[in-house]
């Protein structure tokens, strides 16, 4: 059966304190710099009470739009047997519109976009949100001043040396901190809105609209700033996942959003009555010595924790790429026995802290940094709501006149945010754009550069019925064998018809075949999980040759030895113990004959040549293992 991915009870608990630590740090830690950015930001406006009442309006009214309708109600419930991500809703779109058998339908390119632009804000995000702890504790402790950056790349070291222990281990440490954060900014809120509670006057949408009205294009720059505070919404989506669709739902409502709205009100009406308090309206709600150090050090604490939404959403979304095919094969590692969506990528946990310290290094500000940042994560988000749309039309039959106006909806908050990040680019918004792109040629390459090996093997596939007859001696095409031997061997093969060219390559050059033959060909299913009575077909052919098909969800990791010994109850005629597996160690020529082009190729083959085995991606046991080489020129 599928394996358990709806805990119980006493495990939703822990999902929900887990789900504040990892998918709610971003968005949690916003009212650190948010309002402090629209007020003294590049494009800051002067704090008078109809500017705090404009920004405020935008701010609550992102928050309610963004996360609380469009994620929480609506794009949450395109789930994929429980799996988020804009990958899991690719899995969603029927398959006449994702590609043919070579090229990529505009929704497959988008997507692949939308991936690798979460690629590189998610490596922004840990380096603004640690960089801007350690700013904290400069400006509260200026012996430390010197050291910020220093501070600041340790810190990094040793949040991605934690990644180990797994994104639920992560989780239960995070999680109670998280949860003292949420009731700290929370309280501090309510304290401040008591105090003035005229600026509960933001919630009405007329503030919002009045400050464009007054600052025109001025007031859509100001956008720009106001996007920081839901940074971390499409975290929501590809975390979903590590927590399921409920925990994270009853950790916003609960406790998440109430605890943002009152932070923001709180800050508001404290500068309403005091202006001054605009340069660092958040540090200023407490007031100076021992509460100041105090909320400063949960603060630190606090955005080392913001990065994590990010970082698990990156470990998502690259075993999901892997298993669709998307991008080349790493080493991926399940930390929780009990919920199979945890994982940890050793590959992309150090290059996602790399080019974090590289970031630190480079811009050394916070301040700076936040020209790059939000410009990747709100092209993801258009793009997630455009998929959506897709997916609600075409998938779930709605009419136009019931999904369209919902993506008018969606893409009208969605592109005024991409717009106003835009305008960032040259000071800094080119960072993640550039990561995204290195991504994006990457995952395009690699699809590309498999299909094409994929018709390769396919075009070169014998027939059964003339391969069984060339062995017998009457077939029309020569084959060289000259003896079969005890044993068995397993054929590793994409292609689940025919005969693949790797057995006919080693018969050419060995001319003796093992009396029993196993073609195993593994499938990557659209749906996370596959059911284990559906995952194994045992089909006996004819001369001592099988046929094993397995099939895997694009949330598992393919376990060949326990696929046979599934087999084997299934009637598969193979001692385990004497199996002999054959791979294909392919080398990619990049010559200019090929259908590929000679650059493109040429990346394919390196990228071909660094992804992981074949032996150890399908666990196969190394002393068993024949790789039998061949060149090819796509």
């Amino acid at each position: 059966m599928i394996p358990e991915t709806r805990p119980d009870r006493h495990a939703s608990k822990r999902l929900v304190l887990g789900a504040l630590g990892i998918v709610f740090g971003d968005i949690g830690t916003s009212p650190l710099y948010a309002l402090r950015e629209c007020i003294n930001g590049e494009h800051g406006v002067t704090p008078t009470p109809a500017n705090v009442l404009g920004v405020l309006s935008l701010i609550v009214w992102s928050l309610t739009l963004v996360v609380t309708v469009k994620y929480l109600m609506f794009v949450m419930r395109a789930d994929n047997h429980g799996e988020g991500g804009i990958l899991a809703l690719l899995a969603l779109v029927p398959e006449k519109l994702r590609s043919d058998r070579v090229h990529m339908s505009w929704v497959t390119v988008l997507v692949i976009v939308g991936a690798a632009l979460l690629f590189g804000d998610g490596m922004i995000t840990p380096a603004i949100s640690v960089l801007s702890a350690a700013e904290g504790l400069e400006t509260e402790a200026h012996p430390l001043q010197p050291y910020g950056v220093p501070i600041t790349c340790a810190i990094l070291v040793g949040l991605f040396a934690l990644q180990k222990r797994g994104t639920e281990g992560v989780g239960q440490f995070f999680g109670p901190v998280m949860f003292v954060w949420f009731a700290t900014i929370g309280g501090l809120g309510l304290w401040h809105l008591t105090k003035n509670p005229t600026v509960l006057a933001a919630a009405d949408p007329r503030h919002a609209v009045q400050f464009f009205v007054e600052h025109k294009i001025h007031g859509f720059k100001v956008l720009g700033a106001v996007v920081l505070a839901v940074t971390g919404a499409e975290a929501l989506y590809a975390d979903m996942g590590h927590f399921g669709r409920a925990p994270i739902r009853i950790a916003w409502l609960g406790l998440v959003f109430p605890s943002l709205l009152l932070v923001y009100f709180g800050m508001g009406a404290l500068v309403l009555l005091d202006p001054a308090a605009g340069r660092t309206p958040f540090f200023s709600m407490v007031p100076h010595g021992a509460p100041t150090y105090a909320l400063v050090g949960l603060a630190t604490v606090a955005t080392i924790i913001a990065s994590q939404a990010l970082i698990s959403g990156s470990y998502s979304i690259t075993h999901q790429a892997v298993q669709l095919g998307f991008f080349p094969r790493v080493l991926i590692k399940h930390t929780s026995t009990t919920t199979i969506g945890q994982i940890y990528v050793p590959f992309i946990n150090w290059v996602v802290g790399f080019v974090c310290i590289v970031l630190v290094l480079s811009f050394r500000q916070s301040s700076r940094l936040a020209a790059a940042y939000g410009i990747a994560v709100t092209g993801t988000m258009a793009i997630t709501s455009t998929v959506f749309f897709v997916v609600t039309h075409e998938t779930w039959r709605w009419p136009l006149l019931k999904s369209v106006p919902l993506l008018f909806f969606f893409l009208s908050f969605d592109l005024a945010f991409l717009g106003a990040n835009a305008l960032k680019f040259i000071n800094g918004g080119w960072v993640p754009v550039l990561v995204g792109a290195c991504f994006f040629v990457t995952m395009i390459v690699w699809r590309r550069g498999r299909r094409f090996l994929a018709d390769y093997y396919t075009q070169r596939s014998w027939r059964i019925d003339e391969f069984f007859a060339a062995i017998a001696g009457r077939g029309t095409k020569p084959v060289a064998l000259q003896a079969r031997t005890t044993g068995t061997g397993v054929f590793m093969t994409s292609v689940p018809n025919g005969i693949p060219p790797i057995l006919i390559h080693h018969i050419e050059r060995v001319r003796v075949l093992h009396e029993r033959v196993v073609l195993l060909t593994i499938l990557t299913t659209n749906a996370p999980f596959v059911d284990e009575h559906t995952r194994t077909d045992v089909k006996p052919l004819e001369q001592g040759f099988f046929r094993v098909v397995g099939r895997y969800g694009f949330m598992e990791s393919p376990d060949v030895p326990k696929l046979l010994r599934d087999a084997k109850a299934r009637g598969l005629e193979v001692d385990l113990e004497g199996v002999t597996y054959f791979l294909g160690r392919e080398t990619i020529l990049g010559l200019p004959s090929g259908r590929m082009h000679r650059t493109e190729e040429t990346f394919f083959g390196f990228l071909w040549r660094n992804a992981r085995q074949s032996g150890q991606y399908f666990k196969l046991p190394p002393q068993q293992v024949v790789e039998i080489g061949l060149q090819l020129d796509l």
